[in-house]
């Protein structure tokens, strides 16, 4: 497995383009191996993240099974002359999580849910639109991803319901043009969200199967991975 980083030149259009389409954005990460990478034990696959510090920043970060190549990436929409890409083995850090462990956390991810809205109909897929609903679809996954999301002390609790260490942030929300299988074209809603929190392991091989397969739906178009950091 590998974690990579490619920071965008948001100045060229190249860059613009990639940020404003999922799709094409998609269409790049998979350009950059040279045949579709094999899914490991684990049901790794290709993850992608967008991430915009500032206006003026933005980085794509990428996990998967096989090095990429993000030449025609750098070339188009990055620094071609001066800066490359970062890769970096990523199973010596997933080796050593352990149970009882504090991380930082970032994850974009895809916040929907199943319901009815009448009886007898089949159900629907539905994007969660508060964040604290969106925070609640990530409550509900994390026992089962192998964490725990920190609780605050409470003295740094500001209203009853500010308990856990989280935020909800930069929710984006598209529509764009997908063909089905059977060749009919559809419009796509996609709703994403970013929650940066801490988190305690409380599974390690389940948490290793978070980072490496993604949480969530719309995983190929930018949602599902999670990174670590060191929580100070």
């Amino acid at each position: 497995m590998y974690l990579t980083r490619v920071r965008l030149n948001t100045a060229r259009a190249g860059a613009r383009k990639l940020l404003a389409s999922p799709q094409a954005m998609h269409a790049a990460v998979k350009g950059a191996f040279v045949d579709e990478p094999p899914s490991a034990p684990e049901g790794s696959r290709v993850l992608w993240r967008i991430d915009r510090p500032n206006r003026a920043e933005a980085y794509c970060w990428i996990v998967s099974p096989a090095q990429p190549d993000l030449t025609h990436v750098v070339e188009q929409a990055g620094w071609p002359t001066t800066q490359a890409w970062e890769t970096r083995d990523y199973r010596p850090f997933l080796a050593k999580l352990a149970p009882g462990q504090v991380w930082a956390f970032r994850l974009t991810a895809n916040p929907v849910h199943s319901i009815r809205r009448k009886d007898g109909e089949p159900t629907k897929v539905t994007a969660h639109v508060t964040p604290a609903h969106q925070a609640g679809w990530l409550f509900q996954r994390q026992e089962v991803a192998g964490f725990r999301i920190r609780e605050k002390p409470p003295e740094q609790r500001l209203a009853d319901d500010d308990v856990h260490e989280l935020i909800v942030h930069d929710r984006r929300s598209r529509r764009f043009g997908k063909i089905e299988q059977d060749g009919s074209r559809n419009r796509v809603p996609l709703v994403a969200v970013t929650f940066d929190g801490r988190l305690e392991v409380t599974d390690p091989d389940a948490l290793r199967r978070a980072l490496v397969a993604g949480l969530g739906r719309a995983k190929a178009y930018g949602c599902g991975l999670m990174t670590l950091a060191k929580a100070d």
